[in-house]
């Protein structure tokens, strides 16, 4: 019989890599959540937009939106800094 590293084998090694890869990654787009903007939200409005009489409370930020429109009459999400939550 043969002797066994005490090490592991490389099946186990790579297999150890791959779920370390997969929870870097993981953990990388979690945290870069944090940072990035929501889908259509802005800091301020672009030149051109037009401003709506529409605000709504964002459930999942607890945060107010103003809707403003685009130049190709898209939606657009700006924070209205200066209101508290509804």
């Amino acid at each position: 019989m043969g002797r066994r590293s005490s090490s592991g084998t490389g099946l186990e090694l790579a297999v150890g890599a791959l779920i370390g890869l997969i929870v870097i990654v993981v953990l990388g787009f979690v945290i870069a959540s944090f940072f990035v903007r929501r889908h259509r939200e802005s800091t301020h409005p672009g030149p051109g937009w037009r401003r709506t009489d529409e605000v709504f409370n964002d459930p999942s930020t607890n945060r107010v939106m103003r809707v403003w429109l685009d130049e190709s009459g898209e939606r657009r999400y700006v924070l209205e800094e200066d209101r508290p939550a509804i």
